[in-house]
């Protein structure tokens, strides 16, 4: 019988409240509940292994995701992916199609590895992740529910090759590992393009640690497999070398990538792209570099852009990378002052203090995609000027 997505998600609802995972609305509600269900010595520890899997140490990760993997932890703290698994399971459960062997790479506990087990009772999953409490766990959900179709091995591929050979793999925030790497930067403030330097692209590998991952996942797809890839690489200069890395190993796109948007309880999540991939190399979509398609206006002159009830608010105000079409765009520019210089972080940072068709501006810009155009009335124009003292002075 063909599942409807209402049925799957009805279906994802029940399978996490038998994990025992609770949906919040509200940050307030849901630490209520934290703190009810967990001591204050339970609640030290773990903001204690957070703090240090934010160093980044693998060992500091493993530690982090074998203590989270506790009866007691475990529904509190996964509690606060509720929205994620409803965002990414779904979605991942309608592109299993035909394929009789799939792996969960990254698996976790096991909580969306057993739901497509369940949703695909005649096909076999297997799930694997490098925390030892986490598979343990995982390995005993599965058999209280009685899935037959499921195996779970502790297995770090960094360190190990894969054994078998599958029709799909599914990563989900399990590839990149390094959350705040900003990525490759670009050629230059005005562009948005990445030059195909070998070197940072192979620093970029290492860094976020893809390159033996995706190395050894390749490795074991089928020569008609898929990948089902969902990390945290919506940002462009994120994205671009990301992608690059899995154009070079021989995936294409076989659906248009999907940002998706997601609350952890009420903090917004923009994650993604969702990529579905063919190791074949014969993808029907091509790779796309450019920024995502954005909700920035051109600058009308007659008026506010965008109304505002605010009288202090600018006559248009833009932080979209289409900010830098609108500034490209402008008439008659002329600057009276303008900065560009590199950061401690390694970005090149461009300011721009003018005026445009009789109108006072500020257009900021660098090279990690980030882009700001602020236009306000004539009376205004010293509101602008200090925020441009402020930009260079570094305040």
């Amino acid at each position: 019988m063909l599942m409807t997505t209402d049925s799957r998600h009805e279906s994802l609802h029940e399978h996490l409240a038998q994990w025992g995972l609770r949906r919040f609305t509200s940050d307030e509600a849901y630490f209520r509940w934290q703190r009810q269900a967990l001591s204050p010595q339970e609640l030290s520890e773990l903001h204690r292994q957070v703090e240090r899997k934010r160093r980044g140490s693998a060992a500091d990760e493993v530690a982090f995701y074998d203590q989270t993997a506790t009866p007691r932890i475990l529904p509190v703290l996964y509690s606060q992916r509720y929205e994620y698994y409803c965002a990414i399971g779904p979605r991942i459960a309608a592109g299993i199609g035909d394929a009789k062997t799939v792996l969960d790479f990254g698996c976790g506990v096991g909580i969306l590895t057993t739901f497509y087990a369940r949703q695909f009772p005649d096909r076999t999953f297997v799930g694997i992740d490098r925390s030892p409490a986490s598979i343990a766990r995982a390995k005993e959900r599965a058999a209280a529910a009685g899935l037959t179709n499921l195996r779970f091995d502790c297995l770090d591929v960094a360190e190990e090759p894969l054994a078998g050979v599958y029709d799909l793999i599914i990563a989900t925030h399990a590839l990149v590992q390094a959350e705040q790497d900003p990525g490759i930067p670009s050629r230059g403030w005005t562009t948005f393009e990445r030059d195909r330097d070998r070197g940072r692209q192979q620093a970029f590998e290492a860094r976020t640690g893809i390159d033996v991952r995706l190395d050894r996942l390749s490795a074991a797809l089928a020569p008609q497999g898929r990948m089902a890839v969902f990390e945290k690489t919506r940002q462009l200069a994120r994205r671009v070398p990301f992608q690059r890395a899995l154009a070079a190993r021989g995936l294409s796109l076989i659906d248009r990538p999907e940002p998706i948007r997601y609350r952890l309880v009420e903090e917004i999540a923009d994650d993604g792209p969702c990529y579905l991939l063919r190791k074949d190399g014969r993808g029907s979509v091509a790779w796309d570099e450019s920024p995502e398609p954005d909700e920035g206006l051109p600058f009308d002159r007659s008026g506010r852009s965008v109304p505002s009830a605010d009288p202090d608010a600018p006559l248009y105000e833009n932080h979209w990378p289409s900010a830098q079409r609108v500034w490209e765009e402008l008439d008659g520019k002329t600057i009276d002052n303008d900065t560009t210089r590199r950061e401690p972080d390694g970005r090149e940072l461009h300011v721009e203090l003018g005026w445009a068709a009789g109108f006072p501006y500020l257009y900021c810009a660098n090279t990690f995609d980030q882009r700001q155009l602020v236009i306000v009335e004539p009376a205004r124009s010293q509101v602008l000027a200090s925020y441009y003292r402020e930009i260079v002075e570094g305040r």
